[in-house]
């Protein structure tokens, strides 16, 4: 890349450090790092004044492989992290993209880039919300996916990325008055690298529907949802050992996706939902070099390699392990991703009963309520950004509120 780009990386967390690095080491990108959460900047600072932050891989041969790269800047102060910043990255939880939007809102320049990595479901509706008129002179960027699978190992000083992605995508819209002076894709694929590769999602739509944020609720609900209470004596595997019942539950609620996806086909007949294909289809697309056994949805998850290493969220208690209900698999996962899909699947009239089923028993360990018989009508649901949220009754009202005062990119 020619032109000297300067970006600002919002997040804290495991994607932020790995994103760092991986933006950092790029020729003419400066990185600006800004983390709300109480203590981390000045964590960070203090992990960088040893020296540069580290991601480390294991190579399919068993070596080891070490990147170092550092950001130039990190800071809790969103005004000196946006100073002459270009491209925003928010590589946070979904729950924590509002505190980062609006921080960051005051100081959104013209022809600025706004990239949710991941968007997770519904970013676009909560950003076109929140920006209100600055939306006609920025571009909103959703990705359906983190491109990695990373944990951070020793805060500000060292990452462990698990596995890359082959293929991620994005969805693309433009405020009207928005002077685009780089190309998104082309831009974005140089900071991330070769690897995964980034595609254009046909609509914003059909990124919300794409099955890899249904990951990680229909294995929790299969893994939990008969359990007895009494803790475990090892920290059970999360994919690698994944039973048929986990998989075919999570196939019948991709199912049920495909199916609203049809469904909006029929209602919008110029909309095309192609990309919403099957979490076994999808395995395929987006892991097709590191899965040894493509069989079957269950197949798929247990000879991923990039999946070997996951274990299930758990609590430390005096007798062994209970699972971490409020972990962001279902604390993240269920608020801004199955209800904003359930509440998508309702506006187009499409029954979802296994999608019930999780959100019903994932609200019970969260102490929420958004689910009330098979309606989002719980008293919870204007904490989430689903369309009931902002009051959308009908796919027309969706789209004219998405797409007012902008453009999509084709």
């Amino acid at each position: 890349m020619d032109t000297k780009l300067k970006i600002l990386i919002c997040g804290g967390g495991n994607g932020a450090h790995c994103l760092s690095v991986f933006a950092s080491q790029r020729k003419n990108i400066e990185v600006n790092i800004l983390t709300l959460h109480e203590g981390s900047a000045y964590l960070w600072n203090n992990s960088l004044k040893e020296g540069c932050l580290t991601i480390s891989a294991t190579q399919p041969d068993g070596s080891e492989e070490t990147i170092e790269s550092s950001p130039s800047f990190v800071t809790n102060d969103a005004a000196a992290a946006m100073d002459q910043i270009q491209v925003v990255f928010i590589v946070a939880p979904a729950y924590r993209h509002e505190l980062y939007i609006r921080s960051i809102l005051p100081y959104i320049k013209p022809n600025m880039f706004i990239i949710g990595l991941p968007g997770h479901v519904g970013f676009e509706l909560q950003c076109k919300y929140i920006l209100g008129d600055k939306c006609r002179i920025c571009t909103i960027v959703g990705f359906d996916s983190l491109p990695w699978g990373c944990r951070v190992v020793d805060y500000g000083k060292h990452v462990r990325l698990l596995g890359k992605k082959d293929v991620v995508y994005a969805t693309i819209l433009t405020g009207i008055d928005c002077k685009l002076p780089f190309q998104v894709v082309e831009t974005i694929q140089y900071i991330l690298g070769e690897k995964p590769v980034i595609k254009l999602a046909s609509n914003f739509l059909s990124v919300s529907l794409m099955a890899g944020s249904i990951l990680h609720p229909p294995l929790m609900y299969g893994k939990w949802k008969d359990w007895d209470g009494q803790p475990l004596t090892e920290v059970p595997s999360y994919f690698t050992t994944v039973s048929e019942e986990q998989a075919e539950i999570m196939s019948n609620l991709s199912d049920e996706l495909v199916d609203t996806a049809k469904r909006m086909s029929y209602l919008k007949r110029d909309m095309d939902m192609s990309d919403v294909i099957h979490i076994h289809d999808w395995f395929k697309q987006r892991y097709y070099k590191q899965i040894s056994d493509d069989s079957s949805v269950m197949t798929c998850m247990r000879t991923n390699q990039s999946y070997s290493q996951f274990v299930h969220p758990m609590k430390v208690v005096d007798n062994g392990y209970v699972p971490d209900f409020e972990y962001r698999y279902i604390t993240e996962d269920i608020p801004f991703g199955l209800v904003v899909m359930k509440g998508i699947a309702e506006i187009v009239s499409v029954q979802t009963p296994t999608m019930d089923k999780i959100i019903k028993w994932a609200q019970c360990n969260i102490g929420k309520e958004y689910l009330v018989g098979e309606s989002l009508k719980g008293k919870d649901i204007k904490e989430v950004r689903a369309p009931q949220s902002y009051g959308i009754k009908s796919l027309d009202e969706l789209l004219n509120f998405i797409y007012f005062n902008m453009r999509s990119a084709d």
